[in-house]
């Protein structure tokens, strides 16, 4: 079984920053997205915080986020990297899987990106998340190396949208259209 402690916190910056996004478009009627719960049975919490500090996970987490943008079904999963390489380890075989199933079904599904030395958000498509799987699966690389990525899908704070993640789900629509 899987244990969880405060590692497990650490892309609670980046998940901020989608939720008060989230709440925005829901305000606006531009989206209906909700953040999935990983399921967990405490071991120990601290009687003076009454914070938990160890517990196991239940069983396997899908992705962070699920919903639908304008009746389109969107699932994606936010990571942050302090390095310019992200492990593919990072995303797990079931995650895979689940937004393969997800994207069979007429749903889009990605992971954002948050490079915290850079401060830049990127948009990695299920496409990419395929191929760059599919090539260390075969034996070759298994992270991402920064200057592989594409540079149109970086993307920044817009206004008070901390994490304006719309403008790519259009930019993908418009992409395969």
């Amino acid at each position: 079984m899987a244990t969880w402690n405060s590692r497990g916190l650490r892309g609670s910056f980046l998940e901020e920053m989608i939720n008060k996004t989230n709440e925005i478009y829901k305000e606006n009627e531009l989206a209906l997205i909700q953040k999935i719960p990983t399921p967990i049975t405490p071991i120990n919490i601290d009687s003076s915080t009454k914070q938990i500090t160890l517990a196991y996970f239940e069983k396997k987490s899908t992705v962070d986020y699920i919903g639908a943008v304008q009746g389109i079904p969107v699932c994606f999963d936010a990571k942050e990297c302090n390095t310019d390489t992200f492990p593919m380890h990072n995303i797990h075989e079931h995650q895979i899987e689940f937004m393969r199933d997800y994207k069979n079904q007429d749903g889009i599904s990605f992971i954002i990106i948050y490079f915290t030395k850079k401060e830049l958000f990127y948009y990695l498509t299920f496409e990419e998340i395929d191929y760059y799987n599919n090539r260390a699966l075969e034996g070759g690389r298994k992270s991402i190396r920064f200057d592989e990525l594409k540079e149109n899908h970086f993307f920044n704070k817009k206004g008070n949208l901390l994490v304006p993640y719309l403008d790519m789900i259009s930019m993908e629509l418009e992409e395969k259209d």
